[in-house]
């Protein structure tokens, strides 16, 4: 990866290409997401938690296969579900820092950088970021958006993860998998709600949790795990094409 500041002088001519497709780097079996996103998300895809092995810290993940590399929902016509998680259409753009001096003061802000090694990224292909006198696409604003809300949202996660915690409700999960050619694949690495846990809760506890607009939530995250079935179908559906 190459990140860099985005200005409308070095990246005048830059084009994004927006298709869905693994060489386009849409190749992830899962992606992040974030407690707003969870109500649409949770209607297309499996929602589990990650543990990150660096920081130790969980978050919400959408997934979209078994294993490294696979997107179930990629076709030869781009991407199979009417939603795409936001940590995915934002790419290959990123939030970054710049220190910015003003009145003495150093304060560090918001910019959005850009992945110049991505493949989405040409000269001459796709969707224009600058306009010809230089303002902004309106591609580029809705990706200021989309950046803005996941800062927002990933955010709003830690608090998220915190009251899960705090209730004891995240439990590792380990699914065997098994498709119609006979092969196996085990789904390690995840954690998901422990619905015995949330069954025995205190009664302050689950009024804690519905007041925070959690507890909704935990029940959505729950219901698209149903769509792990679906995955599998996916795959069965691939092997035998």
């Amino acid at each position: 990866m190459n990140h860099v500041l985005l200005n409308n002088v070095e990246h005048k001519e830059l084009r994004i290409n927006t298709q869905r497709s693994a060489k386009l780097g849409d190749d992830l079996w899962f992606a992040a997401t974030f407690l707003a996103e969870i109500k649409t998300a949770q209607a297309h895809y499996p929602i589990l938690f990650q543990k990150h092995s660096d920081t130790g810290e969980f978050s919400p993940v959408t997934l979209f296969g078994f294993k490294n590399q696979e997107n179930l929902f990629l076709t030869e016509n781009g991407w199979e579900a009417s939603y795409i998680p936001l940590s995915v259409q934002r790419m290959p753009f990123y939030i970054g820092y710049q220190k910015i001096a003003q009145d003495g003061v150093t304060d560090m802000q918001r910019v959005i950088t850009l992945d110049t090694d991505s493949p989405r990224v040409s000269s001459n292909q796709g969707t224009a970021l600058f306009l010809p006198l230089g303002g902004n696409s309106d591609y580029l604003e809705h990706i200021g958006s989309v950046l803005e809300t996941l800062h927002l949202g990933l955010q709003e996660n830690q608090q998220f993860i915190a009251a899960l915690i705090h209730c004891d409700l995240l439990e590792s999960v380990s699914m065997d998998i098994k498709l119609n050619d006979s092969s196996h694949h085990q789904l390690i690495g995840f954690y998901i709600i422990n619905e015995e846990r949330l069954a025995k809760l205190e009664d302050a506890e689950l009024l804690g949790l519905h007041h925070a607009g959690y507890l909704e939530v935990i029940y959505m995250i729950i219901a698209s795990q149903a769509h792990i079935n679906k995955l599998i179908e996916r795959k069965n559906k691939q092997l035998n094409n």
